[in-house]
């Protein structure tokens, strides 16, 4: 019962509300669309204000309270792309080179899974470490790396050089909008401490709701014009679309528990890990290999993960977490 009112509390959220508009204004062929422009200003918006806000509790925390889980956050994105390659390439029968943008995209994480979850935390009540932000900073790249490293090993043994293209994933995936502005805010708000965040509070802290509802209501409609990509993809990864956020979650929370973190804390990282990137993994890999088919990625990562894990994921987490800390 906690569960189902748990999922309840989640579905009713007014983000997830607006996510749900948005898939509904696609399935009637509503002319709703956002400016190009306006998508970027509410990306830019979302990423300098979690990061930034993420950068002040960094820095009330401590480096010594934030380096091991971070570290270990940091370490999970990295191997994800290692076990997901695999079931790709032989259960799913996949390409090497679409495997390993797959593998990618789950290995990085989603920003607005992440922002979901914490508002989905403080609807509930449940306290969670403030400097969590820190994990989304250090996720986000090293599995764009992975994965890229991955499907390049496999041409290279048809003669195609690594090297060129690990090269332009590198400088991609660190230079991109997403990560530059993440680590950016988060290093601007831990050097400026909680007197800077008094200065800016107003603006990255009031409007933040109001902002995310929108940028949802937009995901909402790129999700909703996807999902009849859905018979495309075929059975194989829809399952994989469900299930692998299920496991990566689980690892996340475990990891989370292990290393000092908190109920909330542990189900943050458990989120993170079980997300998707669909900003900056599209980004490199359009770049790094073009090849690769983008429905496939976008579709998975998009149209069946994100809304999973928005509507059921999150409090899957929690579940767990709160499962594993009581039996210790």
């Amino acid at each position: 019962m906690e569960i189902l009112e748990s999922v309840r509390i989640n579905l009713l959220s007014p983000a997830v509300l607006f996510f749900a508009l948005g898939i509904f204004a696609a399935l009637v062929k509503s002319d709703l669309k956002f400016p190009e422009p306006l998508y970027i200003g509410l990306t830019i918006y979302l990423l300098v204000a979690i990061g930034f806000k993420g950068g002040v509790a960094f820095a009330e925390a401590g480096v010594a309270k934030v380096w091991l889980p971070a570290t270990a956050a940091m370490v999970l994105g990295a191997l994800i792309p290692l076990w997901t390659y695999p079931v790709l390439r032989h259960i799913g029968r996949l390409p090497a080179v679409d495997a390993g943008a797959i593998a990618a995209h789950y290995g990085s994480v989603s920003a607005v899974t992440f922002i979901a979850a914490i508002n989905y935390l403080d609807a509930i009540g449940q306290p969670y470490e403030r400097y969590a932000s820190a994990f989304l900073a250090v996720m986000e790249s090293p599995a764009i790396l992975v994965g890229i490293v991955l499907a390049k090993l496999s041409a290279r043994q048809n003669g195609a050089p690594v090297g060129p293209a690990l090269r332009t994933a590198l400088r991609e995936s660190l230079s991109g909008r997403s990560v530059l502005l993440l680590v950016g805010a988060l290093a601007i708000g831990f050097l400026a401490g909680p007197a800077g965040m008094e200065k800016v509070g107003p603006f990255f802290v009031t409007p933040f709701q109001g902002v995310l509802a929108l940028f949802l209501l937009e995901m909402g409609t790129v999700a909703g014009r996807r999902l009849k990509d859905l018979r495309r993809v075929g059975p194989f990864l829809l399952g994989f679309g469900v299930l692998v956020p299920l496991v990566n979650g689980a690892l996340g929370v475990w990891l989370g528990q292990h290393t000092g973190l908190g109920i909330g804390g542990a189900t943050l990282l458990g989120v993170l890990a079980a997300s998707a990137s669909y900003i900056a993994a599209p980004a490199a890999i359009r770049v790094a290999l073009p090849e690769a088919n983008p429905t496939l990625y976008l579709t998975a990562a998009l149209a069946i993960t994100f809304p999973f894990n928005l509507t059921l994921g999150i409090p899957f987490c929690l579940a767990l977490a709160r499962h594993l800390f009581s039996q210790t």
